[in-house]
């Protein structure tokens, strides 16, 4: 599990926006990474219009934001376009990156129990060590909490 002060692992996944992110690769700036269960569901369109509108507060910190779910490159293309999201999407199909960060769980819903993401973010800083990090969050609250994170 991946906690505060621990060197971010890294990780290279395909994005909507036709290629590779790797995460080593922005070492130099603040990196806003969150993981998210699914696209076009009710939170995670509320979390990531959130970040959409807190963007100008993320880019006058040099923050990069980096969303993360299992969903398809496609899907998340879809997703971005829909919402006018202004941030990369990653695709963790194989969900190996959320495993390394601790965030791929066991989850109940109606007694069917089943693994998937656990809403969590992840502050790296410009050294690649994690300096905040948020477990459970509410997907109304999140932008708010980076945003003060990041000092804005």
């Amino acid at each position: 599990m991946v906690d505060v002060g621990d060197t971010a692992p890294d990780f290279t996944l395909p994005s909507d926006t036709a290629g590779d992110v790797t995460l080593s690769a922005l070492r130099g700036r603040r990196v806003v990474l969150y993981f998210y269960p699914k696209d076009n569901t009710s939170g995670c369109t509320t979390q990531a219009c959130d970040l959409r509108d807190a963007s100008p507060t993320m880019e006058a910190a040099d923050a990069v934001v980096l969303g993360v779910s299992p969903d398809s490159v496609a899907s998340h293309a879809r997703f971005r376009a829909k919402y006018g999201l202004n941030f990369v999407l990653l695709a963790d199909e194989a969900h190996e990156v959320a495993e390394a960060y601790g965030v791929w769980k066991e989850k109940s819903l109606y007694g069917r129990k089943y693994m998937g993401i656990e809403r969590s973010t992840f502050l790296i800083g410009p050294d690649g060590k994690v300096t905040h990090a948020w477990r459970k969050v509410s997907a109304q609250e999140h932008a708010k909490l980076v945003a003060d994170a990041l000092g804005a």
